[in-house]
């Protein structure tokens, strides 16, 4: 009997024990720990960036339009032409040869106008004399003076002469024909002979050199030929971007652009949007590869202003840009100026309570002076890569909660308490 009793004593005191723990420990609540940020008055700028590559806003293919052996290459990249220097010379021979038969053709064609042209003037004698013996005939024979033969071989002279006059006639109109086919067979053979000469359409410096002396290239003058070489005007640069299609309406022509540029880490050049692609880039002939990221071709311009200093270093004709360089492009699309803002992390969505239909709504959790997360109703604008501008529904110097990422998006509740994390501290105060 003592045993059992001393064994239930001993049981009474453990389970108080555990009931005074569980309310201790139990009990006590927990509060989130949060870190946050002032809402501050700033310039918000809101940017559509993009990476691309820098290229000559001007820059010509030299293709053959003939095919030869080149002869002549008086330039070497990098050399500066101007306007109507030699570049190519293509083998001329085969082209000279061609001209002067087409030129003998036609001298051809021009005696056989003379000799078509001789020939009329004797059918037209002869249809004279057998038009007025004709006329005689007919009079003699009406007079009973000859007979139907003589009659009858009268007409035939008069109408045979009358048909080889209108030979005569026609050859003239061949040989006419003639010498035009045969003329346009110079005109081609002299542009023919033209084109094996080729020089240069604008000033600018060789970018590129494809074809060496001696090599052969390919063209018939109806089609793009072979590329021999590039001529580039570098003293206007652009840099072509590729631009996602939810970013592409926020682009405007005439946008200011800011253009960081891989060879040059620290600096930033200005430029501006100078076109925007209609049609996507994945578009193709037979239509658009559904596979493929939708992109729109975006061309800034890089002011000359802006690279000056850099143009002062290197020769005229040389520019500090050189065609293929990796540059990324953020276009400066709207501004707001003394907006209020908040970071963007901040701004987050929650299902309206009491509505049946789960719709959302866009907030914000503010941090109370009892250090509680309260959920604020806002209204938002433009944002940069960092801020989001505050439209309605925040004053400057509220403290928002911008973190964790999982407490602000899903499991922080309005009314709860928090805890400011201890490098935030400070921001609150």
């Amino acid at each position: 009997m003592k045993l059992t009793k001393k064994f239930w004593i001993i049981a009474g005191v453990v389970l108080v024990c555990l009931l005074i723990a569980g309310k201790w420990f139990g009990g006590k609540e927990t509060a989130n720990e949060v870190q946050v940020e002032k809402a501050e008055i700033r310039d918000i700028i809101e940017r559509v960036s993009a990476s691309g590559k820098i290229q000559p806003e001007v820059e010509v293919n030299i293709t053959a339009e003939v095919s030869g052996q080149i002869i002549q290459l008086p330039v070497k990249e990098g050399d500066y032409v101007e306007k109507g220097d030699l570049l190519v010379q293509i083998n001329p021979d085969l082209y000279q040869a061609a001209l002067n038969r087409a030129q003998a053709a036609a001298n051809s064609a021009r005696s056989n106008l003379a000799s078509a042209k001789a020939q009329f003037a004797q059918a037209e004698a002869q249809f004279i004399a057998a038009k007025k013996s004709w006329s005689r005939t007919q009079q003699l024979f009406e007079e009973s003076v000859i007979s139907q033969a003589d009659f009858d071989a009268s007409e035939a002279n008069y109408l045979g002469t009358e048909a080889s006059r209108t030979a005569a006639t026609e050859s003239i109109r061949s040989a006419q024909f003639a010498i035009t086919s045969a003329e346009a067979s110079v005109q081609e053979a002299r542009d023919n002979l033209s084109r094996t000469t080729l020089l240069a359409p604008q000033s600018g410096t060789v970018t590129a050199l494809v074809k060496e002396v001696g090599e052969s290239v390919q063209g018939n003058g109806f089609t793009a030929g072979e590329i021999v070489m590039k001529v580039s005007d570098l003293s206007v640069m652009e840099v072509d971007v590729e631009v996602n299609e939810s970013d592409i309406v926020r682009v405007g022509l005439d946008d200011e652009a800011e253009v960081e540029v891989d060879a040059y880490l620290e600096q930033t050049f200005q430029g501006i949007v100078t076109e925007i692609g209609n049609t996507a880039l994945n578009a193709g002939v037979n239509g658009f590869a559904m596979d493929q990221v939708t992109n729109f071709s975006v061309k800034v311009r890089l002011l000359p202003d802006a690279y000056r200093d850099l143009q002062e270093t290197t020769a005229s004709n040389v520019s500090p840009f050189r065609p293929g360089m990796s540059a990324k492009v953020d276009v400066l699309t709207r501004e707001s100026q003394q907006a209020i803002s908040i970071p963007i992390q901040a701004v987050t969505t929650r299902e309206k309570e009491g509505d049946d239909e789960a719709s959302e709504e866009l907030g914000v959790f503010v941090l109370t002076e009892n250090e509680e997360a309260e959920w604020r109703i806002v209204e938002t604008g433009i944002q940069d890569n960092r801020y989001i501008e505050i439209t309605a529904g925040l004053e400057p110097g509220e403290t928002v909660i911008t973190g964790p990422y999982q407490s602000v998006s899903r499991t922080l509740k309005s009314g709860e308490k928090v805890v400011i994390a201890e490098e935030f501290e400070d921001i609150e105060k």
